[in-house]
């Protein structure tokens, strides 16, 4: 392993698998997961990893998405360059994660809402141009329900307020099957960006959604985020579609 970045471990420690005996409905159905508490980037990645294999076994399965907050860290996608990070990579701190996403450098931590996508395209569209912009209107619709104004700058994936960027996509795909996905800052501390060339953009702002509407947090968000992601992909809230007892965690053999 490399030192002086983060490793992710090959498999999941836990995650929520989906039993398909009982009042499942449609398997072929799409369910949101959304955990409380704050989620490491290795647990988050580790799901979606375990999630994506289990569709290129069994593509019949539900299609999952997770809403969810961080702690401090930073992930560089592949290809991504360090000359975009300015700390030591070799330290211990602060954690760096080297991950398969598309896209350059970019920052997590509590009070940015992130969302994470394993999605089968062959239900959808095999056009990963109309995915990431799926996934900018998903943004865009939520900052209009908010009466903001997002918008895209021709060129560049992501999402702007002004002249500040507030949404940073990134993803990968297999087979049709995707990953990662994008990361809104609501009520987050923008001091870590500092750190970093965000997305490897030199001359470009980061903003967050309090600097237009002080006071507004991530839980406010988070419903607005929900409705906007079944508009364009069919969520079902699983809260609202299963039994608790059909939830199960536990790793397969």
């Amino acid at each position: 392993m490399d030192k002086q970045l983060h490793g992710i471990t090959p498999g999941p420690s836990d995650i929520g698998k989906l039993d398909k005996t009982g009042a499942l409905g449609n398997i072929s159905e799409t369910f949101v997961l959304e955990p409380k508490d704050l989620v490491s980037f290795e647990t988050a990645w580790n799901w979606q990893k375990y999630w994506q294999k289990k569709l290129f076994i069994e593509r019949d399965l539900p299609q999952v998405v997770w809403l969810l907050q961080h702690p401090h860290c930073y992930t560089l996608g592949r290809g991504g360059s360090e000359a975009n990070l300015f700390f030591d990579p070799n330290g211990q701190s602060p954690a760096l994660y080297r991950i398969d996403r598309g896209g350059e450098v970019t920052h997590h931590l509590p009070g940015q809402l992130v969302v994470y996508l394993v999605l089968d395209l062959l239900r959808h569209k095999k056009d990963l141009n109309w995915y990431l912009r799926q996934l900018e209107q998903v943004v865009i619709d939520v900052l209009f329900e908010l009466e903001l104004h997002g918008k895209r700058i021709p060129g560049i994936t992501g999402v702007w307020i002004d002249d500040c960027k507030v949404a940073a996509i990134g993803v990968s795909c297999r087979r049709w099957i995707t990953q990662h996905g994008f990361a809104l800052n609501v009520n987050c501390d923008l001091s870590g960006f500092d750190e970093i060339v965000p997305c490897g953009l030199k001359g470009y702002r980061v903003g967050k959604l309090d600097s237009w509407l002080p006071g507004l947090k991530v839980q406010d968000v988070q419903p607005l985020m929900r409705k906007s992601l079944c508009n364009h992909f069919g969520l079902k809230s699983l809260e609202e579609s299963f039994n608790p007892q059909l939830l199960r965690i536990q790793n397969d053999n």
